[in-house]
């Protein structure tokens, strides 16, 4: 059997796009007709080593595989897994399915090195950009301990827990967000179209004004004539920002260590990056995979330089003889209910039961802590907006006043 590569009409004369199994192309021609389907062209799927490299060059770089829809795959699999179809046909049913085309070409080629007679963890290392190192080894676990079905619902559970955590987050930020950037336009609209108009009949009389409204007619006319370079400023600090922090390794590791502690925001980093470490150490141990394998793979997760040097530093005591917790806890990283906790479960057996609950636990605080955070910063931002539209207002206000008072 071989996979064919189709342009077709439906039945509606809409154009559609997929793949087959066929023995050849007349046989792909007459399957597609039998299921209503007009073909236009039918080509053979492209080899394993060009679809490989297309896929990680569209998946990879233009990200056309997104983690949800990874995570749906993943979920759909084990579900097919587990009603007891086998894999070829299980992944003929989701490359039915699937509307992403560079998602139905990485099914598509897994499918074929499944008819070779490949296994599923050698098929999906050929796309690293859409299964990682953590989905890999996993998959592997699996299908040597036969519970590839129970290993990819842990992925499934796995990712799923991630994205709701940072959709919670990014949902608990957009709004302070949002409100800084329209009160910010709203400012900058106010101080170079309307202030000017007004301010300049003060002007025009050659009144003596007050010291506040100097300063707003200052504050004005710079953002109005040089508004231009505080952008290339912004963008030049910005590039500057992302150049030595993600550009050297110094630079990357300093900014890692100022997230973890920073006043406010750096206990809420420091939560979330214990919850990604707990949680995918628990699902990797659970899946089989041992400790040493998982310590290296989670390394690569978390996130963090510093954090990941702890665990590296960890993993090299672990392999000499040393417990997991005691190295995390000289660190002075983790705090001592996460090391303690991990050493009641590293002496009772019931390591994953307990990084699971630390990352319960830390997922939750830092949830909370986020709410709180945003529920203050809302008034702040409130605060400081209304403190400044009043500058603006008072300042236009006096001069109008005083020539009253002339007047009088």
């Amino acid at each position: 059997m071989s996979v064919f590569e189709y342009v077709a009409l439906d039945e509606k004369g809409r154009e559609c796009k997929g793949f087959v199994d066929a023995a050849g192309v007349s046989v792909a021609r007459q399957q597609l007709r039998e299921e209503g389907i007009y073909p236009v062209s039918i080509s053979p799927a492209r080899q394993k080593k060009s679809v490989s490299l297309s896929s990680v060059l569209e998946v990879g770089f233009l990200r056309k595989v997104s983690a949800k829809e990874a995570s749906i795959f993943t979920r759909q699999l084990s579900t097919l897994i587990g009603a007891g179809i086998p894999l070829v046909p299980s992944f003929s049913v989701l490359l039915a399915q699937t509307k992403n085309p560079v998602l139905q070409k990485i099914l598509a080629q897994i499918r074929a090195d499944l008819n070779e007679g490949k296994s599923l963890t050698a098929g999906m290392e050929n796309f690293p950009s859409v299964f990682p190192p953590l989905y890999i080894n996993m998959v592997k676990a699996g299908e040597a301990s036969g519970t590839i079905n129970l290993v990819l619902e842990r992925l499934a559970d796995f990712s799923e827990s991630q994205q709701a955590l940072m959709s919670k987050i990014r949902s608990a930020l957009a709004y302070p967000l949002i409100m800084l950037l329209v009160g910010s336009l709203v400012i900058f609209l106010l101080m170079t179209f309307v202030v000017p108009k007004i301010t300049g009949i003060f002007t025009d009389m050659k009144q003596t004004l007050p010291l506040i409204t100097v300063i707003l007619i200052a504050v004005s006319n710079f953002l109005k004539s040089f508004w231009w370079l505080i952008f290339l400023l912004i963008v030049a600090g910005i590039a500057a920002f992302k150049s030595l922090t993600a550009g050297t390794q110094t630079g990357h590791r300093f900014w890692d260590s100022f997230r973890l502690k920073a006043p406010i925001w750096g206990s809420v980093n420091l939560k979330i990056v214990i919850a990604r470490f707990s949680r995918t150490l628990a699902t990797l141990l659970q899946s089989g995979v041992p400790l040493l394998t998982a310590m290296e793979i989670v390394r690569n997760v978390v996130n963090n330089t510093v954090i990941s040097e702890t665990i590296a530093q960890a993993a090299k005591e672990v392999e000499e003889g040393q417990s997991l917790a005691a190295p995390l806890a000289a660190s002075g990283l983790f705090p001592p209910m996460v090391t303690e906790m991990i050493a009641v479960g590293e002496q009772t057996g019931s390591l994953e039961k307990m990084l699971n609950r630390i990352a319960v636990a830390y997922e939750t605080e830092a949830q909370s802590d986020i709410m709180v955070m945003t529920s203050l910063l809302e008034p702040i931002m409130i605060l400081v907006m209304g403190l400044v539209v009043g500058f603006i207002v008072v300042s236009i206000l006096l001069p109008i006043f005083e020539m009253n008072q002339l007047v009088r």
